[in-house]
């Protein structure tokens, strides 16, 4: 049973890979055929489900409340989307977003909904480490703007250097990851090979200290709630 169920969520989420616009398109019938038995199947499950679930303990469980609101939304935007295709009216699915549903709520995903459990009680710790990040990167910008942004500087491609704050901010986040270095500093490198000294203080913060500080608090409130939450479920 949870082999099959697994099977045909899988299959559910894979079908955003064949419709349109999609990486390997596929005839909307056949994507639509597919959908309608993967719908069937979980109608199906869950009908098997509350056969040997108490009725009360049944319907106050959310869990099968969004199973079942989410089949019917797929359901409705399936109709709607083939209607107006007959009329060659362009649309877009957007019960794409609800099929991670049937991932999380069955019964067989258990496991799943303590890792996302554990993620969602590991955020409030994350986002005080973010938000002292968010601002170590917008004072670099601003130092970056008032150091860089007189001295008319040109990047390779002939655009202007450091003198939008914004695009400041976008350039040395990407900067942290690595991706545009040592690139995004060679203008001012050529300028004056002092100015590298920046560069190296705004890595050394915001690469090695934050990105590091960032890493381990994630890991150890996650490992955390994680403990807490497979203790209270072996209760």
């Amino acid at each position: 049973m949870r082999t099959a169920t697994y099977f045909f969520i899988f299959l559910n989420l894979s079908l955003a890979v064949f419709e349109e616009p999609a990486v390997y398109p596929l005839p909307f019938l056949v994507t639509s055929l597919v959908e309608v038995l993967c719908l069937l199947v979980f109608f199906g499950r869950l009908t098997h489900f509350a056969k040997v679930t108490l009725r009360n303990v049944f319907w106050k469980d959310t869990k099968n409340i969004c199973i079942m609101v989410a089949i019917l939304l797929s359901l409705m935007d399936l109709a709607i989307y083939g209607v107006l295709r007959i009329y060659n009216v362009k649309s877009v699915r957007w019960s794409r977003i609800v099929r991670p549903i049937f991932l999380i709520n069955f019964a067989e995903s258990r496991q799943i909904r303590r890792a996302f459990r554990s993620i969602r009680n590991t955020l409030p710790e994350i986002t005080y480490v973010f938000l002292l990040f968010m601002f170590s990167l917008l004072m670099f910008s601003l130092m970056a703007l008032k150091l860089f942004g007189e001295r008319n500087l040109w990047t390779a491609e002939g655009l202007p250097y450091f003198r939008n704050y914004l695009e400041i901010v976008f350039d040395l986040y990407v900067l942290v990851t690595t991706a545009n270095s040592p690139d995004v500093m060679m203008p001012a490198f050529d300028f004056s090979s002092w100015y590298a000294l920046f560069f190296i203080a705004f890595v050394i913060v915001n690469t090695y200290i934050f990105m590091s500080l960032f890493l381990a608090v994630v890991y150890n409130n996650y490992k955390k709630h994680l403990k807490v939450t497979l203790g209270v479920g072996n209760r």
